[in-house]
């Protein structure tokens, strides 16, 4: 009961900010990430003290490389959350626009116009910087948020949840704006869901299990962030040496977050050049390799894939290889297996790009690049609160546009209905 009471306390606290912030003006909402960048700034060894606790007691657990990347932050990482937060502060403030607007035959004006959400609970694991993230472009567009990372990253989230904080409040904003459930506990995550007087939206950002427990136990309105579970598809007409760079950025550049590709497919026309190619990248990179029976026909050397492997996300440096006859199987391959983040084709046919784009139903779909570039600072939006592969509301990296909603507003001069 204490640790339900706590959070119903940070969330009442959210949203009586949310009301106050509502109003606040883009000057006022600039200054206090103005104020968070001076901060993350001026107090790097603090962040980065905090950090090693958290490093040092998830290597005693043993956990995944993988987990141990997302959960460092380096002098350049937080370098990078001080350069995301000038990002936000450049971007234009999305509330009070006029999305449509127009008058009706009886002199009445209708527009609709952008407004804040309101308290956003954001429930996330092992990634600190997603604290910087949330609490940034919340605030920018006029949310209050309460945040709750996972327990391997508890002493760098409240840091920088602190800092956060501190910054509104040297700002002229309320503290409240940015809370932090500082309790390890899975009763907090349980009592956060059941805040629907106070909370207007929650976003999971981490694995399967968490968007599974959030979506069976709460009436909040969700927009999940689900696995990635990425493709790329090699088709008989691609550029070899294009597709060698494409797949070795998207496995190995960061095998750990959910826009890494996990599952390749390559047309078996393009397979006898191109999966030598680009297995001899993967493998300078110490990258494991599990092929179905024709893969294994040209590479005997890799591991055979099982049909397990069709369905891993893997967040490692391992990676999943099949030959197909032709587009339509890959096609078929991925509506079966693909989480709905991010798929890549790489190929020189006009038609068949165009097909891809037109049938792969994910929300975002690549010619002839990376999907490592499915995040919100890379497509020009600044920092993201995180990927949705939710159909309704916001779909792909949810930043500043995705984090308002809308309201209709009505002027008459005393129109009455007949």
């Amino acid at each position: 009961m204490d640790i339900e009471r706590s959070v119903r306390a940070k969330a009442k606290a959210a949203k009586d900010a949310s009301r106050h912030l509502a109003l606040a003006g883009t000057a006022a909402r600039n200054r206090a990430l103005a104020q968070m960048a001076d901060a993350l700034s001026r107090n790097s060894e603090q962040i980065r003290e905090a950090n090693r606790r958290d490093m040092e007691a998830g290597e005693a657990k043993g956990l995944p490389k993988a987990m141990l990347d997302r959960l460092l932050l380096t002098d350049a990482r937080i370098e990078d959350m001080v350069a995301s937060l000038h990002a936000v502060i450049d971007l234009p403030d999305p509330l009070g626009r006029v999305r449509s607007a127009w008058q009706r035959p009886n002199g009445i004006q209708i527009s609709k116009v952008t407004v804040p959400i309101g308290a956003i609970g954001v429930i996330y694991e092992s990634r600190p910087n997603v604290t910087v993230e949330a609490g940034s472009l919340c605030l920018k567009a006029g949310n209050a948020v309460l945040l709750r990372g996972g327990s391997e990253a508890i002493h760098s989230n409240s840091a920088l949840a602190q800092l956060l904080a501190e910054s509104c409040r040297a700002a002229g904003l309320p503290a409240d704006c940015v809370q932090f459930i500082g309790v390890t506990d899975r009763a907090a995550v349980m009592a956060m869901l059941k805040m629907a007087e106070y909370l207007d939206l929650i976003v999971p950002r981490g694995g399967a299990g968490l968007i599974r427990t959030v979506a069976e136990n709460t009436t909040i309105p969700t927009l999940k962030h689900d696995r990635g579970l990425v493709h790329i598809y090699v088709d008989a007409s691609a550029d070899v040496e294009m597709a060698t760079r494409i797949v070795h950025n998207a496995k190995v550049q960061r095998p750990g977050v959910c826009n890494a590709v996990e599952t390749l497919l390559v047309h078996k026309d393009a397979a006898p050049t191109a999966v030598p190619a680009i297995f001899a990248a993967l493998h300078a990179d110490s990258v494991e390799i599990r092929g179905c029976r024709r893969t294994r026909e040209i590479a005997p050397d890799v591991k055979p894939a099982t049909d397990e492997d069709w369905d891993a996300e893997y967040l490692d440096l391992i990676l999943a290889v099949k030959i197909v006859d032709d587009m339509e199987e890959a096609i078929e391959h991925i509506r079966r297996y693909s989480s709905g983040l991010a798929e890549a084709i790489v190929t020189d046919h006009y038609s068949n790009a165009q097909r891809f784009l037109d049938v792969i139903d994910s929300a975002t779909v690549y010619v002839n690049a990376s999907t490592r570039f499915t995040d919100g600072g890379q497509f020009g939006l600044g920092a993201e609160i995180g990927i949705s592969t939710s159909k309704l509301h916001a779909r792909g990296p949810m930043a500043l546009e995705e984090l308002t909603s809308t309201k209709y507003i009505i002027r008459g001069s005393g129109q009455v209905r007949e």
